[in-house]
């Protein structure tokens, strides 16, 4: 005897284990609510809201709630600088000093902008001991990072870079369209509002505040971050005319699904093309080879989890082969790629399935454990599959 399926191809019976699992982690205590998508070619599988937007004020979590993006806004910055270099702006080998003249001094004139993408540039990877003043300006930030001592030679190491390497490929937009808008209408005009992601913005916007849900960290264990590093992240993205184009965007799940799908399209959403299809089956490979990501260094003392490859892409994680921790599904294709954020934000696409996966939460969870939800979550989806 076997369950029905949906049109998709998923079983209804092994979907409802997904919101099953996430009504008892919220239960438990382990984070506050969640807000997931999942689509197949285009077709809508799963949406759900659970939990609290705001456990503290017991307001629950509904569809238009408001979530600081963490990381995952580093990939709608990349998606612009890939979309640039479809147009010719720029170009992968293209060095950084060739648009920022601040970086064509000893130590930085080699660094490409390849090399900021794969996160391979050696530019400092932690958050940097700078002004808040200087954390949300992109012209500020960058030539503070131009001033510093870069931590490996490019190409040499993976170490994933939390806010560096984004400030400056902004900033090479930025001068290469003239000066004329900041990075933060750049990506309105050019990217949000083709694509209709009307609730999504880098930086605070009046009309997304009163639906913001908090940030609050729900662990105390050691990790990748402290908690109040990451709660002073929620702080700072709301600070008037902050700009930080590695994370700090505000957006809802619609908006972050439309956003997911158009990647799972091919570059290609309602008839709107952002990027090309060959951009992203390329840019979807591991670019990385076998080079672990020093950012989890820390997750051998903390869980004993041995290194493992960082199979990054050209601005996104990819799935690869193997058995390994990380944010995607082990039963997901090796072509699957993703972006995910700090305790709290995820989307991945597995363009062999056709499926786009997109998630946002509340109560940030430690790193590693966030992954392994994450992990968890995504086994969910793919098992459900069974066509």
């Amino acid at each position: 005897m076997t369950n029905d399926t949906s049109p998709t191809g998923f079983d209804p019976s092994r979907l409802a284990r997904i919101p099953a699992r996430i009504e008892a982690d919220i239960a438990a205590g382990l984070y506050d609510g969640a807000a997931l998508a999942v689509s197949r070619h285009g077709e809508p599988v799963l949406r759900v809201f659970h939990g609290f937007a705001d456990r503290a004020a017991a307001r629950r979590m509904v569809a238009d709630d408001v979530f600081v993006s963490f990381s995952i806004g580093k990939q709608f910055t990349n998606a612009l600088v890939l979309n640039r270099i479809e147009r010719g702006d720029l170009h992968l080998t293209q060095q950084v000093g060739e648009v920022l003249p601040a970086f064509r001094t000893r130590g930085l004139r080699e660094i490409n902008l390849f090399h900021l993408l794969t996160h391979t540039s050696g530019l400092m990877s932690a958050i940097p001991q700078a002004p808040v003043e200087v954390l949300t300006s992109i012209t500020k930030l960058t030539e503070w990072i131009a001033r510093q001592r870069p931590e490996s030679l490019p190409g040499e190491r993976v170490n994933y870079s939390i806010i560096a390497a984004h400030s400056v490929m902004a900033a090479m937009v930025c001068k290469l369209d003239g000066g004329r808008r900041s990075f933060a209408r750049i990506l309105k005009e050019d990217l949000f509002q083709p694509l209709g992601m009307q609730h999504t913005s880098l930086g605070p916007r009046a009309d997304l505040l009163p639906r913001l849900c908090p940030v609050v960290a729900r662990y105390t264990e050691p990790g990748m971050f402290y908690p109040e590093e990451v709660e002073g992240v929620g702080q700072v993205v709301g600070l008037e005319g902050a700009e930080v184009p590695a994370g700090g965007y505000l957006t809802t799940l619609d908006d972050l699904h439309r956003f997911t799908r158009m990647l799972a399209g091919g570059g290609e959403l309602d008839g709107v093309r952002i990027l090309s299809p060959r951009t992203l089956r390329y840019c979807a490979r591991n670019h990385t080879g076998d080079k672990p990501n020093g950012l989890f260094e820390y997750t051998r003392d903390t869980r004993g989890w041995a290194p493992f490859p960082a199979s990054i892409g050209i601005g996104f994680f990819v799935r690869g082969e193997g058995v390994q921790p990380g944010p995607m599904s082990n039963f997901s294709s090796p072509e699957t790629f993703c972006g995910w954020g700090a305790g709290s934000t995820c989307f991945w696409v597995d363009p062999r399935d056709g499926i786009a996966f997109s998630f946002l939460s509340t109560g940030l969870m430690e790193e590693s454990r966030h992954m392994d939800r994450l992990q968890r979550l995504g086994d969910l989806v793919m098992t459900a599959l069974v066509d």
